[in-house]
């Protein structure tokens, strides 16, 4: 049946709306224009065709980016299944090298954004297989970038994120052409070295490349926070996180941004001390396809400071279990906060192979400091130290990794406090913090998932090692250390 006059127009619309940002997505061609991708993200994935051709393959390119690049991650890792399976298309094909290389960016591209940057990567690395111009190969790079970044493989997305800039700068394309992707790459790799003045400069980067994207200026700022918890301005970066997360411009903004934000924010929470208020911030929230953001791991800084170790265990179980499938980036800290617990739990030789995993993966990956972000430091220096003595291999990294700890790990305990006087350990500590709190032993020990006689033996030590006679006078020591 004839379609109507509006539809056809709509569909035309569409058709032309694909065409120019086919042609746009690599440089050499000007920038997507807003409305076209606008239009695109709102299309529905159409069925695969019988037979891949160079218009249908460009096509769903320009489907997969648009999606990317206005946030409509709503099918999430369900949209690539149609019509891949692993990165081979289920369909024949009969496809130019270059539209292959632009549909495999465009998914890849899409699968970083949906937070799965092992499989973003791969398609990275197919659609340069098949890339057969710089622009085409500029793309590919950008996209393995990103995926290598997010993915916490920091060596070899630098490799990408340099060959990419040096294709730009040899062809001389316009600075607007700039691939977002490669600058958020570029942050990524910056946080990971603790390197706040390149942070900045990514995120000016990318308010002069576009001015006017309301999607980059968000990004900026969200960058400009990191930099603000790197630096310890903990207050000025807990109010813009804030802002940004809720406010009108998260309407204008990407998912893995605004992930990014919540992770900053529950990070800043715990340098402050305020644990719960932590783990309320990421109680909404589900951990994506691949784990480009893992909200266990997150949550795990917080249960570690309140001592609810198997708690901890429990809620990162699956992530040990995922494996290979599991965001390097995101497991590599995951790791190393399980080890503590572990070695809290009197487990030695699991909390050493933990920590061992956490750090050979350190050394493959590119060194990184943010494994350790928020950990207690001379706990998390005693059981490195424990593991790197046992390990040859690990000599060379440990004095960059004793400095890295030393910068973004937070003390035991305030040197001035009771419970750092009292040289309690880490246990006692997180116990010490519940007295202050009007729950019963029974309910002490729940909260602690251990059994009603280890706290009561863990009270008694506290006691003993306070000097005080009883509750009253452990909790009225205890408080005075805030005023």
């Amino acid at each position: 049946m004839p379609g109507t006059p509006a539809s056809i127009e709509a569909r035309a619309a569409l058709r032309v709306a694909a065409a120019t940002t086919a042609q746009r997505l690599c440089p050499g061609h000007g920038v997507a224009v807003a409305r076209h991708l606008a239009l695109l993200s709102e299309a529905e994935f159409p069925d695969p065709p019988i037979v891949w051709t160079d218009t249908t393959a460009l096509s769903l390119a320009s489907l997969f980016a648009a999606r990317a690049r206005r946030d409509a991650l709503a099918e999430g890792a369900d949209a690539v299944a149609r019509y891949f399976q692993d990165v081979r298309l289920i369909r024949p094909a009969s496809l130019s090298s270059g539209a292959r290389s632009q549909l495999y960016a465009s998914v890849g591209e899409y699968c970083n954004a949906i937070g799965w940057p092992q499989v973003g990567a791969r398609f990275g690395a197919e659609a340069l297989l098949f890339a057969d111009t710089d622009a085409t190969s500029y793309r590919a790079l950008s996209v393995k970038a990103l995926g290598y970044a997010l993915n916490g493989e920091y060596i070899s997305a630098e490799a990408a994120r340099v060959a990419a800039n040096e294709l730009f700068r040899a062809q001389g394309w316009d600075t607007a052409e700039t691939a977002y992707l490669l600058l958020l790459a570029e942050a990524l790799v910056a946080s990971a070295r603790l390197d706040v003045p390149r942070l900045l400069e990514a995120a000016d980067a990318m308010r002069r490349t576009q001015p006017d994207d309301p999607y980059w200026g968000y990004s900026a700022r969200a960058i400009e926070v990191m930099s603000m918890m790197f630096r310890r301005d903990l207050g000025a970066g807990r109010a813009e996180a804030r802002r940004l997360l809720h406010g009108s411009r998260r309407l204008s903004s990407h998912r893995m941004m605004r992930y990014f934000l919540v992770s900053v924010l529950s990070d800043i929470l715990v340098a402050q001390g305020e644990y719960r208020e932590a783990l309320s911030v990421l109680e909404p929230f589900e951990t994506p396809e691949g784990h480009g953001v893992c909200f266990s791991m997150q949550r795990s800084a917080a249960l570690l400071r309140l001592g609810r170790e198997r708690e901890l265990l429990l809620e990162t179980d699956a992530c040990v279990a995922s494996g290979a499938d599991h965001c390097l980036r995101t497991l590599t800290p995951l790791l190393v906060r399980r080890a503590l617990s572990l070695n809290r739990l009197g487990y030695t030789r699991r909390a050493h192979q933990s920590m061992e995993a956490a750090l050979h993966l350190i050394t493959r990956t590119g060194s990184s400091a943010t494994p350790f972000l928020m950990l207690p430091h001379e706990e998390t220096r005693s059981l490195m130290d424990a593991v790197a003595a046992r390990d040859p291999e690990l000599a060379d990294i440990i004095p960059y990794l004793r400095a890295a700890l030393a910068r973004v790990a937070t003390p035991d305990a305030e040197a001035s406090s009771p419970l750092a006087a009292a040289r309690l350990t880490p246990t006692e500590a997180a116990t010490a913090e519940l007295l202050l709190r009007s729950l019963s032993l029974v309910e002490i020990a729940r909260e602690r998932g251990v059994s009603l006689n280890t706290v009561k033996s863990q009270v008694r030590s506290i006691y003993q090692k306070l000097g005080v006679g009883g509750r009253a006078e452990a909790v009225e020591l205890l408080a005075s250390r805030d005023t």
